[in-house]
């Protein structure tokens, strides 16, 4: 067994899974020697105060030396840095507030507000797609928020230029619970039966695809339940078909850490460590932050294809064969997956939410349905277009 987990015939399996090696591997220290440009090292996080880093950012030498020891701490160390004073004014973000509030008020008043798949109801309030809806309606808000140095710097540290930014609105009130650990997406999106069907160098890969961070909107002492960390475990490459089990649970609530973050301050982690939002057990504090999901450029596909026209083309023919048996299940399944968008996402959260579990149906789920139930063209084209409507609005 080697010191990251246990590969068994090319796949990750939750029964392989070792919570002695797993906890050998997180209970490491993390010195503040290994990342010299950190102003401190609290709780095994290393703390980069931006105020003094600044100047750095504007120098192409210094900028690559301080990214390079960001990805090397999201990879190989703890997986985590939190940015303090990531913004030099924060005014932009009491801005951004005011219009993220005013959101969720008219949200709520037309649609009950955003569901949320990590939340119970009425303990939060989340916007989908907080991005483009502060663009959309304060563009001049929108430009000096996103027009931050330091957490472009942290983006590219991690997926490289030519990013993606992606941003959601969490606003937990007193009161609100919190999560149990996990891993996000992609993998951790998914369900622990197909997210064990992926090879195990796809549960290595994924994590470089995606960058989490968080902007903090205002004050947050731990009270107010900042971020739950275990420090090191985003390197348990099992990690994925782990986190839903028990003793690992029980593991991360026992040895998390958690930090203050003050407004302006930003934190980054890899997708892959285990984290969970913590209880809101303050009195007082509306604890917002923005939640952003940076993806690499990479994770695009090189051609535009028209696959809902394609399902539309193909299904009376795989119908039939699939009817008569002209074609295995293995095979219908192959030609489905040639034309299928087989992923969830990206979809418009606001008409297309995880409700029922952390993804919504694709349309490969749903080309599979109809055949199930033997719909005709008809029935399956009007689906197909309901679910891209939902989609993409």
């Amino acid at each position: 067994m080697n010191a990251i987990g246990q590969r068994h015939n090319g796949y990750y399996s939750a029964d392989a899974c070792d919570l002695s090696e797993f906890a050998s591997l997180v209970s490491r220290k993390l010195e503040s020697a290994d990342v010299p440009h950190a102003s401190e090292v609290l709780k095994n996080i290393p703390l980069y105060d931006m105020n003094a880093l600044r100047p750095n950012l504007k120098d192409a030498a210094k900028r690559r030396a301080l990214m390079a020891e960001w990805a090397h701490v999201l990879m190989h160390s703890c997986g985590a840095i939190v940015l303090k004073n990531a913004y030099e004014s924060t005014d932009c973000i009491d801005a951004a507030t005011r219009e993220y509030d005013a959101i969720i008020e008219r949200e709520k008043q037309s649609a009950g507000g955003g569901a949320d798949h990590f939340a119970a109801a009425g303990s939060n309030d989340r916007i989908w797609n907080s991005l483009e809806k502060l663009c959309q309606a304060a563009p001049e808000t929108f430009v000096h928020y996103f027009a931050n140095p330091a957490i472009d710097a942290a983006c590219e540290a991690w997926l490289g230029p030519n990013y993606q930014m992606t941003a959601q609105v969490n606003l937990v009130h007193p009161g609100g619970a919190a999560q149990l650990a996990h891993r996000d997406y992609h993998l951790g999106f998914q369900t622990a039966d197909i997210s064990a069907t992926y090879p195990a160098h796809v549960h290595e890969l994924s994590p470089a695809l995606t960058l989490q961070g968080a902007v903090a909107h205002c004050d947050m002492p731990v009270e107010s339940g900042t971020t739950k960390l275990l420090p090191f475990s985003q390197m348990y490459h099992p990690g994925y078909t782990a986190w839903r089990r028990d003793d690992f649970r029980a593991y991360f609530e026992d040895h998390c850490v958690q930090l203050p973050l003050e407004k302006g301050d930003a934190l980054f982690f890899s997708p892959a460590i285990f984290h969970a939002a913590g209880a809101n057990v303050s009195n007082d504090i509306h604890r917002m932050a923005n939640l952003l999901q940076i993806s690499s450029a990479f994770g695009i596909a090189m051609e535009s294809i028209d696959r809902t026209q394609m399902c539309k083309t193909i299904y009376p023919c795989v119908l039939g064969l699939h009817q008569n048996g002209g074609l295995e299940t293995e095979a219908v399944a192959a030609a489905i997956s040639a034309t299928a968008y087989g992923y969830s996402f990206p979809t418009s959260l606001d008409n297309d939410p995880p409700v029922g579990g952390l993804a919504p149906e694709t349309q490969n789920a749903l080309f599979h349905r109809a055949l199930g139930e033997n719909w005709s063209l008809t029935e399956f084209s009007e689906a197909l277009d309901a679910q891209n409507h939902k989609r993409f609005g």
